[in-house]
């Protein structure tokens, strides 16, 4: 071969290992990585025979991809065929090394092994080989054995070639030139490796400290700490409904593997901002309660408002006034114990408080009690405000204070420094309260100012916050009721009124209810009244 030639082959050759340097880095699937490294050896050598091992946990090597053209063997990888042979141990026992095993030598020592005859190698035990040949006609002759060594020069694993051969297909020993390209090859797929593993950790610690947020607000509320891990199931189920739509708006909506986990961390972090938020709003229960339900305090002063009409009875007995203050006494008695009754009950946070109990409670509340010697109102000016509260258990400042965590929750959200992949976090986490119309908040943005994926994760909200039974302030509602409710909010433009048609013609709402709704719950929906199909 002249000089020239030489060149262009070795230039060829360096091309070519830049190409599966850069193939090798974009792979994420292991497998796949796998079997570039091995299919490139082969085009390099023409082995017969080529195996990979990669280091278990135990620090031994375990089988990866075991492919042989000869004996038609392709085990491991991709393949779906189970590779039977047990890993290749480093150490015999705990202070003597296994070098009689190439494979694990190589692991051992980080040295390349090349053998041009196993059958003439005195080095190495290769009685295992020859029993393989014995049993099968094969021949193996020629061994290159090669360390992968990732950044840190730790070895990952082990590559091995068998049977280099010729144009002719005849079988030759691995030449230097093999050997060198080899261990760049080798050099390449461990840092390719390396950095998938990396990657992985880092997906997984990411992960983690999504899920200790989760756990935070978990711990913090008792009662809305199983919201944050059950959007992301009604988010992921949907989603995956409206990327199979092939009509409509949607139907040129997709998914790869990277939205779709995206859109599922955003999910997970949908209510980030409530652990800003105080507990005793999160947790409110009942009208009266902040550190404590202060209805034991009104209750205590109605108490006294007995032991009172009591202590006045008595002296008027002692006095001989009239008989029928027995009577009175009866009635002032018994219409205290019905305002405590009543205020009970107003205590309880409902969906709507008419007018007229509005009135009892203040009338209530002017009645008069001598408290250190003072007369004052049995109710407060605060506790009126409270228990007249006419939906739910918030205060209108509560309320603002509650709603503020969407707000909080972007801008945690926006602070961190995402890769492309994850970069739509902070929109689509931070659009579950949004309508349609443009009345929701907190930025008032309308349909076709927000993502799919922000107005997917605002119906998983809705659905999650009605059917949701461990909630301080009210009852899961049952699935008819709620769907009726969503009915309503699409028809008011709340909701997006496609993504809800496919959330319930797809049965989004059934599969997710028959996992994690009360059995008590699921009654049957009238689907079509839902989405107004006569």
């Amino acid at each position: 071969m002249s000089d020239k030639q030489k060149i262009i082959d070795l230039e060829n050759r360096i091309h070519r290992l830049n190409e599966i340097g850069m193939a090798l880095s974009t792979e994420s699937d292991s497998n796949k990585l796998f079997e570039m490294i091995l299919e490139e050896a082969r085009n390099i050598t023409n082995a017969d025979g080529r195996t990979l091992y990669s280091k278990n946990e135990t620090g031994d090597l375990q089988f990866e991809i075991l492919r042989n053209d000869t004996m038609n063997t392709t085990m491991g990888g991709s393949s779906g065929t189970k590779i039977p042979f047990d890993p290749v141990k480093l150490w015999v026992d705990e202070s003597t090394p296994n070098q009689s095993n190439v494979s694990a030598y190589v692991a051992l020592t980080g040295e390349t092994v090349n053998i041009k005859d196993a059958y003439e190698e005195a080095g190495f035990d290769f009685s295992g080989t020859k029993s393989y040949d014995q049993k099968t006609g094969y021949r193996s002759q020629s061994f290159l054995t090669v360390p992968l060594k990732n950044h840190e020069n730790e070895i990952i694993g082990v590559m091995q070639l068998i049977n280099a051969r010729d144009k002719n297909g005849r079988v030759v020993s691995f030449d230097t030139d093999m050997q060198e390209q080899i261990e760049s090859l080798a050099s390449q797929g461990a840092v390719a490796l390396t950095n998938k593993k990396l990657v992985g950790e880092l997906k997984t610690l990411f992960e983690a400290f999504i899920q200790l947020i989760a756990t935070a607000i978990d711990k913090k509320s008792e009662y809305t700490g199983g919201h944050c891990s059950r959007v992301p199931v009604i988010t992921m189920m949907l989603a995956d409904e409206v990327a199979k739509t092939k009509t409509g708006k949607y139907k040129d909506f997709a998914m790869t593997e990277d939205d779709r986990y995206e859109l599922y961390i955003a999910a997970w972090l949908h209510d980030c901002g409530k652990v800003a938020t105080p507990p005793h709003v999160v947790d409110k229960g009942t009208k009266l309660e902040t550190i404590f339900d202060r209805i034991e305090l009104v209750k205590t002063r109605m108490e006294i408002l007995k032991r009172d009409a009591e202590i006045d009875f008595l002296k008027r007995k002692l006095n001989g006034s009239l008989p029928d203050y027995d009577e009175e006494y009866r009635n002032s008695i018994k219409q205290i114990d019905e305002n405590i009754k009543f205020i009970e009950s107003c205590n309880i946070g409902g969906e709507f408080m008419k007018p007229e109990l509005q009135e009892r409670i203040k009338s209530i509340s002017e009645q008069k009690l001598l408290l250190n010697n003072e007369r004052v109102n049995i109710l407060t000016e605060n506790e009126v405000r409270n228990l007249n509260i006419t939906k739910g258990t918030l205060l209108p400042e509560e309320r603002d204070i509650i709603n503020d965590h969407i707000s909080i929750t972007i801008d945690m959200l926006e602070q961190l420094p995402y890769p492309k992949n994850l970069k739509n976090i902070p929109e689509f986490a931070g659009g579950h309260h949004e309508k349609m119309d443009g009345t929701g908040y907190p930025k008032g943005l309308k349909a076709d100012q927000m993502s799919p994926q922000a107005k997917i994760m605002a119906i998983a909200d809705i659905y999650e916050a009605l059917t949701a039974a461990d909630r301080p302030y009210k009852d899961g509602k049952k699935l008819s009721q709620a769907m009726r409710i969503m009915g309503f909010m699409k028809n008011d433009y709340h909701i997006d009124e496609d993504l809800f048609e496919i959330f319930v013609n797809s049965g989004v709402y059934k599969h997710y209810a028959d996992e994690h709704v009360a059995a008590g719950q699921i009654d049957d929906v009238d689907e079509k009244a839902i989405l107004g199909v006569k």
